[in-house]
């Protein structure tokens, strides 16, 4: 039988790889990437850029369509630039509970309304691998992909 501690440990553990799983890849194909050090200008020291695997690299410019969270900012109601996760608020990269290869900007052909539930998107990926004031993923012209529950 599990102690207590350790059953809390396996359910964190399956809970936070399962969005990689059912995400079709699209994810976990992303969690594909390494970070070199390089000096940058702006920061006056060395900071991680991401390398993207090769797999990372051909999804590029393509359509995907990804499943995850909507991180909530200030004043957040309805809108077609935000920020979206693989993993709830509670356990994101800027909670400290996963990498910046959970994450990536979206801008939307509408605004998308706030819920805190899983959605699904489908939109033109972008890599970022040298601006350091946005996130190393984006999807363009994004549009909200309605599910039947």
């Amino acid at each position: 039988m599990l102690k207590t501690g350790m059953l809390e440990f396996v359910v964190a553990l399956l809970l936070f790889a399962a969005p990689l799983q059912a995400q079709g890849g699209v994810w976990k194909t992303l969690s594909r990437v390494t970070y070199r050090k390089e000096y940058s200008e702006i920061m006056g020291f060395k900071v991680d850029v991401p390398v993207f695997s090769a797999d990372v690299q051909k999804l590029e410019g393509n359509v995907i369509t990804v499943r995850g969270y909507i991180i909530p900012v200030d004043g957040y109601k309805s809108h077609t630039e935000f920020v979206f996760s693989a993993f709830p608020y509670n356990m994101c990269f800027f909670c400290g509970g996963a990498g910046p290869e959970t994450v990536m900007e979206v801008y939307a052909k509408k605004p998308v309304e706030y819920s805190a539930q899983s959605i699904t998107l489908r939109g033109k990926l972008t890599l970022n691998e040298h601006d350091i004031n946005r996130l190393m993923y984006s999807i363009k012209d994004a549009e909200l992909i309605k599910e039947d529950n």
